[in-house]
């Protein structure tokens, strides 16, 4: 039996400013975006070839905004994607080396709540998607 992860609650203080950070900044892919009455809201959006989103709320979703650390994302290019972040308008650390193996290299930006993100480079394994 597979068990897949599908979805990841990122607890936010403000929708529109998460969604365009996600979104524009990231280049997530808006999923949905359902808004239910005036207190009750829920956004799930997709990194770039993940089969795992990330799903944001008001009057459902629970959590401390920036309380969500160490998530990590993987690509096959560490130096293109800090790039595009940067051009994009993230403040991302420096790449940082662990050690000289696939896998020992990251760079790290938080989001406008303080959410903690690491990007980890996995030559070998990444899947699909280009930062966009």
């Amino acid at each position: 039996m597979d068990w897949t992860l599908e979805v990841i609650v990122v607890p936010v203080s403000d929708l529109d400013r998460a969604k365009h950070f996600y979104a524009e900044q990231l280049g997530f892919k808006v999923d949905h975006d359902t808004t239910f009455n005036e207190d009750t809201r829920i956004m799930q959006l997709t990194p770039p070839g993940s089969a795992c989103s990330i799903v944001m709320g008001k009057g459902i979703v629970k959590g401390e905004p920036g309380a969500l650390k160490g998530v990590q994302l993987v690509v096959s290019d560490l130096e293109k994607a800090r790039a595009q972040l940067i051009e994009r308008g993230v403040e991302v650390g420096e790449i940082v080396r662990m050690n000289e193996q696939d896998g020992g290299s990251f760079i790290f930006f938080d989001d406008p709540d303080g959410n903690s993100w690491a990007v980890q480079e996995i030559k070998a394994r990444a899947t699909g998607g280009e930062w966009k």
